[in-house]
């Protein structure tokens, strides 16, 4: 069923578009050079994120700041697996994948740490990633406090996420 929807919602809207006579190719092809000056304007952003993503991971720093927070995260009921986990998931969507991967093949993917690890996967944003898209098209330039009250939200979902996955 599912891969009939995304064709009936085209067949929908073009059909939409022919009864409001909106010349639907000319629109496309207008979004669609509009894309390319979007893609343009965000790529220098988005090249710097993952290169500091990429720096991060190799320079061993997201390692030795999940030893650092680990008391502190098990202390608000999180388990010291997703320590590193919680670090990457706000810089990287890949890369906490990857991770989750990993507590799936190390713990079972029925166990507490990887039902945790999939509700905070599933539920948080790469925060930085989004950050970056969203700022740069926009153009603000003073973030204020965006960027840590969206880091405050992501984490607290983690906390409430292991919390609901102990009482379920």
């Amino acid at each position: 069923m599912s891969k009939y929807i995304l064709p009936a919602f085209i067949f929908i809207v073009i059909l939409i578009a022919f009864i409001k006579k909106v010349p639907v190719y000319d629109n496309f092809v207008k979004g669609s050079k509009e894309s390319i000056t979007l893609i343009l304007s965000i790529f220098p952003y988005i090249c710097a994120v993952l290169i500091a993503v990429e720096l991060f991971s190799l320079s061993g720093l997201n390692s030795y700041l999940a030893k650092i927070m680990s008391p502190v995260l098990t202390f608000l009921g999180i388990p010291d697996e997703l320590c590193e986990l919680l670090i990457i998931r706000p810089l990287s969507g890949n890369g906490s994948l990857a991770l989750l991967e990993g507590i799936y093949k190390t713990h079972g993917a029925d166990s507490y740490v990887a039902r945790c690890a999939s509700v905070i996967v599933g539920a948080s944003e790469t925060v930085f990633y989004v950050g970056t898209v969203y700022f740069s098209t926009t153009k603000v330039k003073r973030l204020r406090y965006a960027i840590p009250i969206s880091l405050f939200a992501c984490y607290f979902g983690a906390v409430m996420a292991c919390l609901i996955c102990k009482v379920l």
